[in-house]
């Protein structure tokens, strides 16, 4: 996928404030400092696209990007974020949710997960939701260049098979912001859809 053109539309504080359209729209979550906003950046090659930050959290409103005047992409708030207040959490809970269950056109949902870890309580939990409401995903196993390259296929066969009966798709991506792995193959899933 060429990427000729990108811009940034809005940024969000509910589904009701998101940009109004008809195209196909891409999400893309996961947990806090899972390296959502450097997979993006990493994707459509522009590292000023999305605000990255050493401190997790950072994103707290659904951004919106436009691809090629064909593609809407939403990078949403992590989730799981431990160092929020109660009030922090519950709020962009409540902002996902809303976002997930209330816009129409969201088409397809990347759930980002580290894959240097084995599944933990909040991506589980997550994977869960979106079993509930129906809601289909796919996986994307980030910072793959932080282990070694042989243990990628057994680390990620092994996570998927821990939630098999919660992911019925088992399409994954495995990728690295650092070294662009994962880059072609993620955006010509997304373009051929």
């Amino acid at each position: 996928m060429k990427i000729s053109k990108i811009n940034f539309l809005k940024s969000s504080p509910n589904s009701n404030e998101c940009p109004k359209s008809n195209l196909k729209e891409f999400a893309f979550i996961g947990r806090s400092n899972v390296g959502k906003s450097s997979l993006i950046n990493m994707l459509f090659d522009n590292k000023n696209l999305a605000k990255i930050s050493k401190k997790p959290g950072k994103t707290k409103l659904i951004n919106h990007f436009i691809i090629n005047d064909k593609i809407l992409l939403a990078d949403l708030p992590g989730y799981g974020y431990a160092k929020l207040s109660k009030f922090q959490s519950k709020k962009i809970n409540i902002l996902i949710h809303d976002y997930i269950e209330n816009r129409n056109n969201l088409f397809k949902i990347f759930l980002l997960i580290d894959i240097r870890h084995e599944p933990i309580k909040t991506d589980l939990k997550f994977i869960e939701y979106l079993n509930n409401i129906g809601m289909a995903f796919h996986i994307i196993f980030t910072k793959s260049d932080k282990i070694k390259k042989s243990e990628l296929p057994k680390k990620s066969k092994n996570y998927i098979e821990k939630i098999d009966s919660h992911y019925l798709d088992n399409r994954f991506f495995i990728s690295s912001s650092a070294n662009n792995n994962g880059r072609e193959e993620i955006l010509n899933f997304i373009i051929s859809q």
